[in-house]
């Protein structure tokens, strides 16, 4: 009797292993697919002064900083990076390994964050006007997976602002527009799927990226409504990839440049690949 309980007990774990198992494939397949959609090959035209010479001084210091003339105009740029993330304010921080994609399309971020038994294992992507957030427990057990109209306008937000680790997105000929705040600050104003998105980037004389702020659809509110939140962080270092100048450690958060500041993201990119 007792065997023949064990047995169906056996069966029915097997059963349910083998689901998450289909399941797990079956996503990553879909992720993969998307990230595909995403790698183009790069424009056979190359960054020149002249294509910036019509912008304020502030803004042409940043694009002659961030791309050196001559550099092939890149319409993606894939990167590996490490770091630590956290879900909360008095949570501690945990490590994080992660590539992703990026394009004026979309993004696709795969990340493994965690050690051992509790790592979680997931993507973020927004690509053909979809947005999705899908993480599991040691890539089995799934936690994860929104889906809805909140979490595609927060991963717009989301994508813009990762267009600083893709400059070549960000120049006038792609529908950018730019101004000047002063001398140390400057605006790109852009839209993407209809979305209206205003990046502020502080820069020091030389054009480098300092700070970068924006507000982003996202729940972390007092009543954990959704609302348009001064979304932003600081750059600490930077560095130079194939004629790409981007930041290459940065911290990032919710609430930036307020008392309610939420650093919940330290990353540091160790490759990036333009195309």
């Amino acid at each position: 009797m007792f065997a023949k309980v064990f047995f169906s007990i056996g069966l029915l774990l097997a059963i349910a292993l083998l689901v998450l198992v289909v399941l797990r494939v079956k996503n990553e397949q879909e992720v993969n697919r998307i990230w595909r959609s995403l790698s183009t090959a790069p424009a056979e035209t190359r960054f020149t002064e002249d294509m910036v010479t019509e912008l304020p001084p502030p803004v042409r210091r940043y694009f002659l900083h961030a791309i050196a003339p001559g550099t092939p105009i890149a319409t993606s740029v894939s990167l590996e990076m490490s770091g630590s993330f956290r879900m909360e304010r008095d949570k501690p921080w945990i490590p994080m390994r992660a590539t992703e994609i990026i394009s004026a399309k979309g993004f696709v971020w795969k990340a493994a964050i965690g050690r051992g038994l509790f790592q979680f294992i997931g993507a973020d992507y927004y690509a053909n006007k979809s947005g999705r957030m899908q993480f599991s427990l040691g890539g089995l057990i799934p936690l994860v997976n929104a889906h809805n109209p909140d979490v595609k306008r927060s991963s717009i937000g989301r994508l813009a602002g990762e267009l600083l680790w893709l400059p070549s997105a960000l120049l006038p000929q792609q529908g950018v527009s730019w101004q000047a705040i002063d001398e140390r600050t400057i605006q790109a104003s852009l839209k993407i799927d209809g979305e209206p998105v205003t990046l502020t980037l502080v820069i020091d004389p030389d054009g480098k990226v300092l700070k970068i702020s924006f507000l982003r659809w996202g729940e972390h509110t007092d009543d954990g409504s959704f609302a348009y939140i001064p979304f932003g962080g600081e750059v600490q270092q930077e560095q130079t990839f194939a004629g790409f100048t981007i930041p290459s450690q940065v911290s990032l958060g919710w609430w930036f440049g307020t008392d309610n500041y939420l650093e919940f993201f330290r990353g540091k990119i160790e490759r990036a690949e333009f195309c």
